[in-house]
């Protein structure tokens, strides 16, 4: 089952109010943010997209009716119901009723509130479905994540859920399927959007810096440290840390990580002294940790501590029906950088594309949709296409050839069609890399 994606704020001085409304709305796989007072209510309303406010009218020092007359204005798309148990609900809602979908008074049942909120989120959504574009339909795009398949809405209804929260979350998948885009969704499309939002790619630094450029350094704490310096971690303060290549972090620097996540504290190169910071931590990698875990190269403890939230973003290849909207994508907007206009594309070069199996995945497909703009004048078709990926005959070899020649051939092959990749080249062969280039060199 689908879980509901609707974001409710609820508004009442009264606790217990908040509590039983809470427990209703949760039982119907609603999200629930809640507020005591009017400034509380404006302080989550600025920072979260709210889908439905329920609030009361007598509140002390700023009412409801206020606090209605403000989002009116400042988010008037937002349908609001209000709660009441005061009996002039009636003379208290003729100044607004034309701003309100529907109230309730005090006491209500459960079915009268599920069918009030049912109703606001009714009326909500056929004013929302008359403002769309429809391009912004078909594209279907959550931040920059773009995708119609089951795989793909499963890894936006697991952000929906962690995006208002810091608990750490751990990224795997392929290659160039989209995992910094998932980092960047939970971080922009959640409360914390304004806070600073750090990408560190592990694989890309020098062993011997990474430690420093994570956690900083203090004067004179190796050649060349002249003064103190903040890392990356001190950086994203308030915010998120996105650690790409993971995997690639050498063991003196998952024990530092382990800390961050144990205590909440980072300690400078040099330094004695740690310093508290408030980060959200999300990691990614394309290798097997725990194979990795098996062969003593990455610590078991910090896996567990990664993995508080698993996503796994699945290869292109098992959700081809996201290639059409991903294609889409890429027309228009190599279309405009390169013709300034939409390019399109015929049945029969789309359907070429469904058909291939893109072991580089969305990477690829850009690359392709890329080059193909560039050759073709306003249509591409199957001639713009690269060769590789357009179907080939394999003909019978009356001169046969020694087992070595025809091995090497075959890792030619695969090595040409993941892009000169050797580590995807040898997950395919089920080898490793190493039995890839010493059979090369033979």
């Amino acid at each position: 089952m689908l879980l509901r994606k609707e974001n409710i704020l609820i508004v009442d001085d009264d606790v217990d109010i908040l509590e039983l409304l809470q427990r209703h709305l949760q039982s119907w796989n609603y999200h629930t943010y809640k507020a005591v007072s009017v400034k509380e209510a404006v302080t989550i309303l600025r920072d979260t997209k709210i889908d439905l406010l329920i609030t009361d009218l007598k509140m002390p020092e700023i009412d409801g009716a206020e606090l209605i007359k403000f989002v009116s204005e400042h988010y008037p798309k937002l349908p609001k119901l209000v709660v009441t148990g005061y009996p002039s609900v009636q003379d208290s809602l003729s100044f607004i009723k034309s701003r309100v979908v529907d109230y309730l008074t005090k006491p209500f049942t459960r079915e009268e509130l599920q069918n009030a909120v049912n109703k606001s989120l009714a009326i909500s959504n056929e004013n929302n479905q008359k403002a769309i574009k429809p391009s912004e339909e078909k594209n279907k795009a959550y931040g920059d994540i773009i995708g119609e398949s089951e795989k793909i809405q499963s890894v936006i209804q697991i952000i929906e859920r962690i995006k208002d929260n810091k608990a750490t979350v751990f990224i795997n998948g392929e290659s160039g399927t989209g995992k910094e885009l998932v980092a960047r969704a939970i971080h922009y499309q959640g409360k914390f959007a304004r806070a600073p939002f750090i990408v560190v790619n592990c694989g890309a630094i020098p062993e011997n810096l990474l430690e420093a450029e994570l956690f900083g350094y203090v004067k004179g704490a190796f050649t060349g440290a002249d003064t103190n310096r903040d890392g990356f971690f001190q950086a994203a303060n308030g915010g998120t840390i996105f650690l790409d290549e993971i995997g690639n972090a050498p063991l003196s620097v998952q024990l530092r990580l382990l800390r961050v996540l144990q205590e909440k504290e980072v300690i400078k190169v040099g330094a004695q002294k740690p310093e508290k910071i408030d980060i959200r931590i999300i990691a990614a990698t394309n290798s097997d940790l725990r194979d990795m875990i098996q062969k003593q190269t990455f610590r078991e403890d910090l896996f567990y501590r990664l993995t508080v939230v698993e996503i796994h973003v699945a290869p292109l290849r098992e959700r081809k029906e996201d290639i059409p909207v991903l294609v889409d994508k890429f027309l228009f907007k190599y279309g405009v950088e390169y013709k300034d206009r939409f390019i399109k594309i015929t049945p029969e070069a789309l359907a070429i594309l469904n058909r291939y199996n893109w072991p580089g995945n969305i990477r690829e497909l850009e690359n392709v949709v890329q080059r193909a703009v560039i050759m073709c004048d306003k249509i591409i078709d199957v001639a713009h296409l690269p060769e590789h990926l357009k179907y080939t005959l394999e003909f019978s070899d009356a001169n046969f050839e020694p087992l070595k020649v025809i091995e090497k051939k075959y890792i030619e092959k695969v090595l040409r069609a993941t892009g000169n990749n050797k580590t995807k080249a040898a997950e395919i062969l089920q080898i490793d890399r190493k039995t890839i280039r010493q059979k090369l060199s033979e």
